[in-house]
């Protein structure tokens, strides 16, 4: 499929005729329409209603519309991050990590490091699965990870097994919260519970899902757990709690100012909650003098916070 095709769509979206949409589009209307054509027999099915005046969609022609505008706009960010990232050729560093890791430990271990140096960084805050983070990684896609670290995380297991150096920047715990109400927390973790526990939990393309099986897999004989939802993301996670639909599992630096403030409360005793290692990634391989640097200055602040 040819790119510019969802563009004459969308001007014949706009427009609602053949005529005024070739002209903005500078071709023929008999090239224009064959192209609209062409556009309907990649995909199988008829996108515009051609029996109305002014133009009008097919049910199939208005949900394509708003894919398409996602998959211009999607091809459009990557044109101009591919732009940026071959100008600045070996001084960017591209970096990929997971929202809460950026609004949290990014902006704390690594982001004055980076003003500091006078670095560029192409950052991409993503909701990627954490098998992409993986393959980006080994595809040179990305630079640097930063991403959260279990033992019980088997995506993440081919960086430790592949040609991958990793720094721990620092540890967050993974704690139960649930929303506080006027009486205490709305959702508690405890035995005994004459219902099930309403878990508000992660996706299977979320590295920590594998965490709160794990936490629950150490209590066979704990509270019975109904998972009411499931998120890709642990800020969606948390929005869940904060309307108070049930307890879920976040890291500690994500929650720390509702739990601070009494909005929020850690539920279930220590045994629930469980460790996080915060880690970077990079290729061995990768050469790159900027990320050397970076590197090696991680490295040292690393090493003097644990001294």
């Amino acid at each position: 499929m040819d790119i510019a095709w969802l563009r004459d769509f969308e001007a014949l979206v706009a427009q609602k005729n053949f005529s005024r949409a070739a002209e903005e589009r500078n071709v023929s209307q008999p090239a224009f329409s064959r192209r609209i054509r062409s556009l309907e027999e990649e995909f199988g099915v008829k996108l515009i209603n051609r029996q109305t005046l002014p133009l009008s969609l097919t049910p199939a022609g208005e949900v394509f519309l708003a894919q398409a505008r996602v998959m211009l706009r999607t091809y459009d960010e990557t044109l101009e991050r591919c732009q940026v990232i071959d100008t600045a050729g070996e001084n960017v560093i591209r970096f990929a990590t997971s929202q809460s890791l950026y609004m949290t430990h990014y902006k704390t271990h690594i982001a004055p490091m980076v003003e500091e140096g006078g670095l560029e960084i192409d950052l991409n805050s993503t909701g990627w699965t954490a098998d992409q983070f993986v393959s980006a990684l080994q595809q040179r896609y990305c630079d640097v990870i930063l991403t959260y670290w279990h033992p019980s995380m088997d995506a993440l297991a081919p960086l430790g097994l592949g040609n991958c150096d990793f720094i721990t920047l620092t540890e967050d715990a993974f704690l139960p919260v649930s929303k506080n109400g006027p009486e205490g927390p709305l959702h508690t973790l405890v035995r005994g519970s004459k219902k099930p526990i309403s878990l508000l939990s992660y996706g299977t393309v979320s590295a920590l899902r594998s965490v709160v099986e794990f936490a629950l897999r150490q209590h066979i004989e704990g509270p019975k757990m109904l998972v009411v939802n499931q998120s890709a993301l642990a800020i969606s996670v948390k929005a869940m709690i904060m309307e108070g639909f049930g307890m879920g599992w976040l890291p500690q630096e994500l929650c720390k100012s509702e739990i601070a403030d009494g909005r929020m409360t850690v539920v279930g005793g220590e045994e629930y909650s469980h460790t996080l290692e915060i880690r970077l990634y990079r290729d061995k391989e990768n050469t790159k003098p900027t990320l050397n640097r970076l590197w090696r200055d991680i490295q040292a602040q690393s090493s003097e916070s644990k001294d």
